[in-house]
């Protein structure tokens, strides 16, 4: 086994396309030719056999995978709004949040996101809440400064005004 897992691991990963499914995958191949050790033993290319194993225990794996498919005249779902922008918002946002500092980046989350109050904030981070709101108010600006989020500033800041 321990011979054998780097092929085999490989061989699972070009199967499933995901290292973690593929060590399920070559896992799974080898407990099945474990429980049939007598057979691989006996096979005139163990190695093969085990290879086709561990084929088989993957299109086992993808028939679970697949739901069934029912023929009807009603689509079960309803449209849903395209919520791409609120993805592409989110994004830029948490990287401009990285680049802030640690302390500013602690009140803009606990305050604006947690929805906490000034002095919850202060409590929180061990400062004063005069600290709390300078923290605040610089992050606004650069948060507002930051070329990235230009576009979504009233989504990312409440309409671009402080509490």
């Amino acid at each position: 086994m321990v011979a054998r897992w780097p092929a085999l691991l490989r061989t699972a990963y070009l199967l499933t396309g995901n290292r973690h499914d593929a060590e399920d995958l070559a896992q799974a191949a080898l407990a099945r030719a474990f429980s049939k050790w007598s057979r691989v033993r006996r096979a005139d290319n163990p190695d093969a056999y085990v290879w086709r194993i561990m084929i088989n225990v993957n299109v086992d794996r993808i028939r679970k995978l697949k739901g069934r498919e029912w023929l009807t005249h009603r689509l079960p779902e309803h449209p849903a709004a395209d919520r791409s922008e609120e993805v592409v918002a989110r994004g830029a946002l948490l990287d401009a949040l990285g680049r802030l500092p640690a302390q500013q980046r602690a009140v803009v989350v606990l305050r604006y996101m947690e929805d906490r109050t000034e002095s919850e904030v202060a409590q929180l981070l061990g400062v004063g809440v005069g600290t709390v709101r300078s923290h605040a108010a610089r992050a606004r600006a650069k948060l507002r400064a930051d070329g990235a989020l230009r576009d979504f500033i009233p989504a990312a800041l409440g309409g671009g005004g402080g509490r």
